[in-house]
């Protein structure tokens, strides 16, 4: 029989449904699936009552003061709301009874006010992971993770990534099984890693047209190939001259760079997903010189191939342990 573990979600003011939702059900399916209760969910807040969310539904909590949990969640949501001195504090009595932490989406804004992310590795939504870095400088931030767990302190990405994160602390506590099992329950992809990026290089890009997209699906698939601009504009079925404009006006980089951030992301998940050696990934994925793909990681993710194994390779001995 797998433990009893009180997971207590805390919410404040302007809270997003989903990033409750999400993570919630995932713990709620355990049940089921283990055809045994094995989580008691509450939902808290600092002062108890009623807690409107950011689509205006009010939703009954507990005061923290009045509930032990195991681990605490914070919900993310409006960021100005939950950074209020009587929310911080509250957060603050509630994380100190706790065994663990986690935050979904900005609510790492909220869990990095307790104080707990000082030298700690976090992620935020993406979007806000900037500001999340500039106002938050202790905390050690990897704007691109789909979750970061470190000792007891995890984290994760905006709103659908929440099931992720919580698939990740069922398989901790119960076991890959009931983690893959959930995952079923629930229609999601079995638990996306930790380290995978939050979205690929190809959506952040967004081309307008099917020619440079195109073009951008050719390079995907040739990436341990040279691809001069002059291949590209083939693919796409124009001149040079006319594939480098319409590139840098649908994109807003030149091939050059597109492609370098192509390999850069095909590297990376090579890295995470083994030990296979950097000079090898680095000719598998058109760097061919290991040295000129180190350049290419620190530049777009501020670290060295070694250091993202290293990373990636924390997260899995965290949920393995």
């Amino acid at each position: 029989m797998g433990r009893m573990n009180r997971i207590a979600f805390f919410v404040s003011p302007g809270f997003w449904l989903l990033d409750l939702a999400g993570p919630m059900g995932a713990f709620e399916a355990t049940s089921s699936v283990a055809g045994e209760p094995l989580y008691e969910l509450v939902i808290t807040s600092a002062d108890g009552g009623a807690v409107v969310s950011s689509a205006g539904l009010p939703l009954p909590t507990l005061a923290h003061g009045d509930v032990h949990a195991d681990t605490v969640v914070f919900i993310g949501g409006e960021i100005a709301p939950m950074l209020m001195p009587e929310i911080v504090g509250a957060a603050k009595a509630h994380a100190a009874h706790a065994g663990r932490v986690a935050s979904v989406c900005t609510g790492a804004f909220l869990l990095a006010e307790t104080g707990l992310l000082d030298g700690r590795r976090a992620t935020t939504h993406w979007q806000r992971a900037r500001e999340f870095q500039q106002r938050y400088p202790r905390v050690r931030t990897e704007p691109d993770a789909i979750f970061v767990a470190d000792g007891h302190v995890w984290s994760s990405a905006g709103v659908t990534a929440g099931i992720d994160l919580a698939l990740a602390l069922i398989e901790a506590d119960q076991g890959a099984e009931i983690a893959r099992l959930v995952s079923q329950s629930l229609v999601v992809y079995h638990r996306r890693s930790g380290g995978q990026s939050q979205f690929s290089e190809m959506s952040q890009m967004e081309p307008a047209s099917d020619r440079i997209r195109r073009a951008l699906a050719f390079a995907r698939e040739h990436l341990n190939q040279p691809l001069p601009i002059e291949r590209l504009a083939e693919a796409a079925n124009l001149s040079v001259r006319q594939f480098g404009r319409a590139f840098r006006h649908e994109t807003g980089e030149t091939p050059a760079k597109a492609v370098e951030r192509l390999r850069v992301e095909a590297a990376r998940s090579r890295l995470r997903d083994g030990a296979e050696p950097v000079e090898r990934i680095a000719a598998a994925v058109g760097f061919h010189d290991p040295e000129r793909m180190r350049r290419a990681f620190v530049k777009i993710h501020g670290m060295s191939p070694q250091a993202m194994r290293r990373v990636a390779k924390g997260t899995a001995d965290v949920l393995h342990a």
